[in-house]
């Protein structure tokens, strides 16, 4: 074979090569990697570093006797106006505080509590055992599932967890999936346009970027309730 038959042949194959690696960088463009907070994983999304999950370590501080005062989630529940036959889901539910709040409310309804740490799921179903709550169902969810039945859920609460998921396109396409043609996603996170709030700027957002992450998966805020000492309360519906 002729030195420039070869010459082309490799170049061809080079070509190759790289039609292949620039289709699979387009295919991962929506996430990307670069140093950011010192305490951040390094991921981003959409102009915002994914925060870290805290570990069930954290337990304590989810039940903390202040946090009544600090985040008012009496008016909270109000906000999300809970029907007695609704179906709820608890997105990182945790030590499920909101949960035992919740479920008398939806008494002839659902709440699950889904979490993706056993022992966050662990602490829920040793506190029900004591309160004797038949409509709480845990829900061992993953870093890209909810793991809940297709139409089922008539409204989703992600209180101050949706910033930490490490998929976030993943983890709304299903709860998308899971949630019924009119259901609601209350999506309450620190308020990231109030340095009056005394939470560290990652584990804040603002409304203008919760927004633009929502709407990449085909959801439009309905309504953003401000009426939280701290956090937005954002309520988001399916555009289509």
């Amino acid at each position: 074979m002729r030195y420039s038959q070869y010459l082309i042949i490799i170049l061809f194959l080079n070509f190759i090569s790289y039609q292949s690696s620039a289709q699979e960088s387009a295919s991962n463009t929506e996430y990307y990697y670069k140093s950011g907070d010192r305490q951040g994983t390094g991921k981003w999304y959409m102009g915002r570093e994914i925060a870290y999950v805290m570990g069930y370590q954290g337990i304590n501080w989810l039940e903390r006797p202040e946090r009544e005062e600090e985040e008012n989630t009496s008016k909270l529940l109000k906000n999300m106006n809970i029907q007695s036959e609704d179906v709820i889901a608890d997105i990182g539910a945790g030590s499920g505080y909101h949960v035992f709040k919740m479920a008398p409310i939806a008494k002839d309804g659902l709440v699950y509590a889904v979490d993706i740490q056993e022992e966050m799921l662990q602490a829920i179903r040793e506190k029900n055992e004591k309160e004797g709550i038949e409509n709480i169902k845990t829900i061992k969810g993953t870093e890209k599932s909810v793991n809940l039945p297709t139409n089922s859920v008539d409204k989703v609460l992600m209180v101050d967890v949706y910033h930490e998921f490490s998929f976030p396109i993943e983890m709304i396409a299903s709860i998308k999936e899971a949630l019924k043609p009119d259901g609601e996603i209350y999506l309450i996170e620190y308020r990231a346009e109030d340095k009056n709030v005394p939470i560290k700027k990652l584990h804040k957002m603002s409304e203008e970027q919760a927004i633009k992450e929502m709407k990449a998966s085909d959801f439009r805020l309905k309504e953003n309730i401000d009426n939280l000492p701290w956090q937005h309360c954002m309520v988001f519906v399916k555009e289509n």
